[in-house]
């Protein structure tokens, strides 16, 4: 039996993964920020403004929020050539699709069976992009391209074309599950309703009563059988015979046809010798218009938009971003694919345009900003949007007044590092209870520290427990550690070491409780110390390295021979008795 082929992209290092560490999050009060009072009773406070890399950042919400992002909306670098200048052309486009893979991989695992992803991308890499997708989502999870009019001026120094449009992808984690918004009508669309046959039901625009007899299903059974349930006449009124166009066939059976003719939902034109079409009352389409794949600027905003908002909120910063994205872009975005209460995830904030639009349209948000705009620009936009001071964008169509708040978060600092002597060790920096979180979440297990049971900081179960402690528990102290836990349940000893008892002799003593050393239950499974893997061409491992200057080149020899030292360490047993 042969293998079935599979259709995907290939790029030059796809087999390379980074080994990415789940690090915890650690909330700074002073940085949060909420509404001195409650505006509204639907006001939220619970949004997360996290600062840090992004792709560790997705990484750390991953075992809370998997399966709870109800959309994900994220404006990534382009790759327009700029920001990978020491790179020939295979490498360039390969780091950045391995750079974005990795994050969506995440993003996916991260969305609810019924969300959905869109993202801004323009002609350099978006076709290399919606591969890829469609290889993380699956085809079928793809909901369509749209087409957004970014600027509505012409750019004369253009070589070729001046571009006025940007790509946003649209997918679903679960297409089956997946149900669009409507948008609002318009004045424009209400036109379109008439009422030419004095109908008692009201205005009535009128669609073809014919599809395509060669696409879907109807095209298969067309094409192996010559047949098609669709092709018959129907009688006029003036009783000619009436058959679909060439390549038509009716979208209905010969009864239900007749129903809409009784029902007076046919529509044959004012002299009645017009192909029928179908009746559809304004009166029944409440839910809103079918949103098409062209989004005009007058609609949704452009760049200059977006630049204006921004130069009125943050008047008193020296630079603005140069292509923000407006808010209607985005209230057009999360009036599609979300309800209020929905959460929200935008892992590349920039100025922060989808915490804004999100929190006036009442949905909770979460955003991920590693620039220092995350303090300089997303903080003061947010305030200023909690405060009610920011009547711009899509304020007064939401008759914004503010309220609500955020809670602001920092990536914790890698939880392993290495002691002067090369030897990997816990990192200083944690305190207790951040090592039990941190330990929690590498171990699969939630964080919560009972104030009945001293040993009990997690569970992965109702009757499976975590214990973590730096100290060197002996015999003794395992086994009252043993008879408080009991025969009806289990614990995981995270500590330093353990003495008086081999790790089998223990196993067999106390079935109830497992034992692992730290750090070495954890050495092999992350990248330990790796801080950024953002889009910059300064952090990429593949990078030309720059000439080193005879001192710093004798300081870099000094660091790897203290590496290789620091590894035969390992090899001979750490401090904490990793390979005992």
């Amino acid at each position: 039996m042969t293998n079935k082929q599979k259709l995907e992209l290939t790029w030059l290092g796809k087999d390379k993964r980074p080994k990415l560490e789940p690090r915890i999050l650690l909330e700074d009060p002073d940085k949060s920020y909420h509404a001195k009072q409650r505006v509204s009773d639907n006001d939220i406070f619970d949004n997360r403004l996290i600062f840090g890399d992004n792709l560790l950042a997705l990484k750390a919400l991953e075992q809370e929020f998997a399966g709870k992002v109800k959309c994900v909306f994220i404006d990534p670098p382009y790759n327009t050539g700029s920001a990978f200048s020491h790179y020939d052309d295979g490498l360039e486009h390969s780091i950045w699709l391995g750079l974005m893979r990795d994050r969506l991989e995440i993003i996916r695992r991260l969305l609810a069976e019924d969300g959905s992803l869109w993202i801004t991308i323009d002609d350099a890499e978006g076709h290399y992009l919606k591969v890829m997708c469609d290889e993380i989502f699956g085809r079928t999870n793809f909901l369509g391209t749209v087409t957004w009019q970014k600027t509505t001026s012409v750019h004369n120094n253009a070589v070729y074309f001046s571009s006025a449009t940007d790509m946003l992808l649209a997918y679903s984690k679960e297409i089956s599950l997946f149900k669009m918004g409507r948008l609002p009508r318009s004045d424009r669309n209400v036109g379109d309703y008439s009422n030419a046959d004095n109908d008692h039901r009201g205005p009535w625009a009128s669609s073809p009563l014919h599809v395509s007899l060669t696409s879907g299903q109807r095209g298969k059974q067309y094409a192996q059988t010559g047949k098609s349930s669709g092709l018959f006449a129907i009688i006029s009124p003036h009783g000619e015979e009436i058959w679909p166009p060439k390549g038509r066939c009716w979208a209905y059976a010969p009864e239900t046809i007749a129903s809409f003719e009784k029902d007076n939902l046919i529509w044959w034109g004012k002299d009645g010798k017009n192909q029928p079409r179908l009746k559809r009352f304004l009166e029944q389409s409440k839910d809103g218009v079918v949103p098409i794949t062209l989004w005009l600027s007058d609609e949704v905003g452009h760049n200059q938009e977006a630049k204006a908002e921004n130069a009125k909120l943050l008047h008193d910063q020296p630079e603005l971003f140069s292509t923000p994205k407006p808010e209607r872009l985005l209230s057009r975005v999360l009036t599609l694919a979300t309800n209020p209460g929905d959460l929200v995830l935008d892992s590349f904030a920039g100025s922060g345009t989808t915490g804004a639009v999100a929190h006036k349209m009442g949905r909770r948000w979460i955003m991920v900003e590693l620039g220092e705009h995350c303090h300089t620009h997303v903080i003061p936009r947010i305030k200023k949007v909690i405060d009610g001071e920011d009547q711009g964008g899509i304020s007064k169509a939401m008759n914004w007044q503010g309220g609500g708040g955020f809670r602001y978060y920092s990536l914790a600092p890698s939880l392993i590092i290495n002691d002067r002597w090369g030897n990997p060790v816990i990192n200083p920096e944690y305190n207790p209870a951040q090592l039990a979180e941190a330990l929690a979440k590498l171990e699969g297990f939630t964080y919560a520290p009972s104030e009945a049971r001293w040993w009990q900081h997690g569970h992965s179960s109702e009757r499976d427990f975590l214990f973590v402690t730096t100290q060197n528990l002996s015999a003794d102290q395992l086994q009252a550690l043993s008879d408080e836990v009991g025969s009806e349940q289990s614990l995981l000893v995270c500590c330093s070491a353990f003495r008086g008892v081999t790790t089998a002799q223990a196993s067999q003593r106390w079935p109830n409780l497992t034992l692992k050393k730290i750090p070495k239950m954890v050495l092999a499974r992350c990248e330990w110390g790796h801080d950024d893997y953002s889009l910059n061409v300064a952090n990429l491992p593949m990078a030309k390295p720059d000439p080193v200057e005879p001192a710093a080149a004798a300081e870099a020899s000094k660091k790897s021979k203290n590496k290789k030292v620091a590894a035969a360490n390992v090899d001979q047993g750490g401090l904490f008795g990793e390979n005992e």
